[in-house]
């Protein structure tokens, strides 16, 4: 049973991490200021981290006897 909690846990945390990850790195805006150019982003890294402490929680219960 923990086993499989675990599984399901990691796999939900993994994909809320390339999920939220890809749609932060999507919410970037790039500008040139003096000839840098100067990445800001405008994405929530919230889900990012609530899914990667899911993933966590997911890999210890599975790793769990």
């Amino acid at each position: 049973m923990n086993r499989t909690l675990g599984m399901i846990l990691s796999i939900a945390g993994l994909i809320g991490l390339i999920f939220f990850g890809y749609q932060y790195m999507a919410d970037t805006e790039s500008f040139s200021v003096l000839g840098a150019d100067v990445a800001v982003t405008t994405g929530d890294i919230f889900p990012i981290v609530i899914s990667g402490i899911v993933l966590l929680v997911g890999l210890i219960v599975y790793r769990s006897k």
